[in-house]
């Protein structure tokens, strides 16, 4: 009871004594706003194509419950979901490939940022795989393979 009076009583009251930065906001830590609607995003968008990327994937999501979900917007040719080889759960992720390129594009537009399976997953068109020998995000080559 005495401490909580004391830090009523003191300078700056309770936020002395959980905050770090008492005297003025922290530098180390500056205000990033958020990127404008007319600018770039992070990484390029892929080029449209029939294989799309899905994300956010809940590990009780399976290869059929991909397919029946992204049905609904066009015909679906194939449906994965990557696994984890030892336990068998889906990694978060998976790839969906459609007949026609405005099946991918429906696809995209019904399915981006929607609930599947309680999570919220996201629809993007597939990057191709990098050439074989080829070092992935530029990194060096691990030992022992030259």
């Amino acid at each position: 009871m005495a401490m909580r009076a004391a830090a009523l009583a003191a300078p700056g009251g309770l936020r002395r004594l959980f905050c770090t930065n008492t005297t003025k906001p922290s530098l180390s830590f500056p205000f990033i706003p958020p990127p404008q609607a007319g600018a770039q995003p992070a990484r390029p968008m892929a080029e449209p194509n029939t294989n799309l990327f899905v994300s956010g994937l809940s590990k009780r999501t399976t290869s059929e419950k991909l397919r029946d979900e992204f049905a609904k917007f066009g015909e679906v040719v194939h449906a994965r979901v990557v696994t984890d080889r030892v336990s068998g759960y889906s990694k978060g992720f998976g790839f969906v490939k459609y007949a026609t390129l405005e099946d991918a594009a429906k696809g995209i537009e019904g399915m981006d940022g929607k609930f599947l399976d309680g999570w919220v997953i996201f629809a993007e068109y597939a990057r191709p795989r990098p050439p074989p020998g080829q070092p992935e995000n530029n990194m060096p080559p691990q030992y022992g393979r030259h």
